[in-house]
């Protein structure tokens, strides 16, 4: 299956990554040359989408000079400068400029190297795998072992038929979640109108329906917090370089 939609969430203000981010988004901060939001646009662009929907808040401007100039995919901008809605209002509010059925949702800020050429990438996987007659929403996931930047933590169980639930200590197969999701938009229909709310209300949702799925990640994965963590995470590109 061909997703041809997506949402990405860039509306953060990246308060950790001053005093970067006094004067650039931090979906704008370069990482080895890239900035952060064009690793995921070009994933997504590989993957078959066509149009994207990205909404922006902080320093928005410099946000949508950059966007207007990114030709890979027909970007809509969904404006939240007015009133920042948090993850989950974002998205709900994002999928509104979106036509109905299944969409990617991906963050900004998280990405991953490493995807070996003669397979398909891991969005086209993701893609593949998700079922929408046993799944509200089909996840990305990475161990923690493949992980840059990340706070150490898991999030949730992986278990043996693919499905989640939230992490508890020593429980079987921990993972990360690596920012991607698969969904159809209909998940969020009953989503607050104009509320900001954490998708993680909604992450436990399909948990409790037995319907949140995962998909392990091939490659490595990288999250840039703080401005130390760039130094960190351009040091891992180059070695993984090297590796491969």
């Amino acid at each position: 299956m061909t997703i041809k939609q997506a949402m990405v969430l860039a509306a953060g203000l990246g308060t950790r990554m001053r005093p970067i981010t006094d004067t650039i988004p931090k979906p704008l901060v370069k990482i080895d040359g890239k900035p952060m939001i064009d690793y995921a646009l070009d994933s997504l662009a590989e993957a078959g989408v066509e149009k994207a929907v990205v909404n922006v808040h902080h320093l928005a401007d410099q946000m949508l000079k950059h966007l207007n100039s990114y030709k890979a995919l027909d970007i809509v901008i969904s404006d939240e400068r007015d009133r920042l809605m948090n993850n989950g209002g974002g998205l709900a509010k994002g999928l509104k400029l979106l036509g109905r059925g299944t969409v990617f949702v991906t963050n900004a800020d998280l990405f991953w190297i490493g995807e070996r050429a003669d397979r398909p990438s891991n969005l086209r996987r993701l893609a593949g795998f998700f079922d929408a007659n046993r799944m509200d929403m089909a996840m990305l996931c990475v161990k923690l072992a493949d992980t840059t930047g990340h706070n150490g933590k898991n999030d949730f169980n992986l278990a043996p038929d693919g499905r989640l639930t939230r992490y508890r200590e020593r429980g079987p197969n921990p993972v990360v979640y690596a920012g991607a999701i698969v969904m159809d938009t209909s998940f969020l229909d009953d989503a607050p109108a104009d509320d900001p709310f954490n998708i993680n209300i909604y992450f436990d949702k399909a948990i409790e329906r037995g319907r949140l799925f995962g998909m392990m990640l091939e490659g490595h994965w990288l999250t840039v917090g703080t401005p130390e963590a760039i130094g960190e995470a351009e040091e891992t590109i180059r070695r993984f370089r090297t590796f491969v």
